[in-house]
Order: structure tokens, then sequence, then C-alpha cells
């Protein structure tokens, strides 16, 4: 098995492309042992090297963010953690819960909109720095979103959501005033 790693615009994390399907669909975010172990034997597998301070399951990915320290020491690490989980076949998740995403139940043909352009034109672009940008709600002209993964943390963040996401929106959808991180 071939694992190969890109850098992701957040230095604490490093995306690992395992040339396979991790989720099938939807993706999931683990931000300390303890939910890890309830739910993912890869990512309690990944917690256990010390240093990682969180873990991100995407269709096609892994990003791992560490607390301090050089990549050079723990990749090798979790290189073996990630090449030790697909060879054991175990699942990469245990839990029913599927995808941790939150949606506020707003159906409104805004909200629809939103959503569609942040499938279509944001989370696959994101997605390719180790991370995912997730709907929360729309109240008052206001979109809050759901930073995870790389982008959770990420120094450019906020430019992301100001100069990208924001700008974007209230292209397509004069009624969204404004972007915000929950």
């Amino acid at each position: 098995m071939f694992i190969q790693t890109e850098a992701t615009p957040n230095p604490a994390t490093l995306k690992f492309l395992p040339g396979r399907d991790v989720l099938a669909s939807g993706s999931r975010d683990f931000r300390n042992r303890a939910t890890a172990e309830s739910a993912s034997p890869l990512a309690a597998r990944l917690f256990a090297v010390e240093g990682v301070t969180g873990v991100f399951l995407g269709h096609d990915f892994i990003a791992v963010t560490k607390e301090s320290g050089e990549w050079d020491h723990l990749k090798p690490t979790l290189l073996g953690a990630i090449m030790e989980h697909f060879q054991s076949g175990d699942p990469v998740v245990t839990d029913s819960a599927g995808s941790d995403t939150h949606d506020a139940g707003n159906n409104t043909e805004i909200v629809r909109s939103i959503k569609e352009l942040l499938d279509t034109k944001v989370r696959p672009v994101v997605a390719q720095d180790g991370g995912d940008i997730v709907f929360h709600s729309f109240e008052d002209g206001i979109v809050y979103l759901h930073m995870r993964g790389a982008c959770s943390g990420c120094p450019s963040s906020t430019a992301t959501l100001r100069n990208g996401v924001e700008n974007l929106l209230r292209h397509f959808i004069p009624e969204v005033q404004e972007v915000r991180a929950v």
C-alpha cells in the first residue's frame, strides 16, 4: 500500500492520501482521543501516536493535526498506523452517526442555494487542502459555517471565509450579507 502525503495551508495539519476510499460519504472530525475511541478505530489508532491533537476523515483522505514539533518525526509513525489499520480489515468508523455535519433544518430556497454552492464550488477546493466547510445556519443575512479538518485553526481560514466564500455567496445570492465561522 502506497500512501501519499500533502502539506496543507495549516502548518499543523498534514493530509494523507491512502489511494482508496476512507469514507463512503460525508466526513468525520475528531478533536480528542475519547470521541475517536468510541467511533473510529482508525482515528483511535492515530490518536495513540503521541502529539496528535486532531483527526479529520474525508472521502479519500485523512488529515492529521499535531500539537508541536516537526513532521519528520511524526510522519513515519502515522504512515505506519494508517497502513496497519487498512491491512487489519477493521472498519474506519463503527458508529452509525454518519457524517457529523450540522444542519439547522432550514430548507428555504436561499438555504438550498447556499448548500448547493458550498457543495459544488467550495467544499471540493477546501478538501484539496485537507479540510471541509459545512453549512450550519442562515439567519438575518448571515451564513454560519463550521470549519473542519485542516481549516479548523488554519491561519488563512479567515481570509478563505471573507475573500472566497463570502464573495462567492454574495455574488450569487443577494440575501447573503456576511459569512461567519461557528
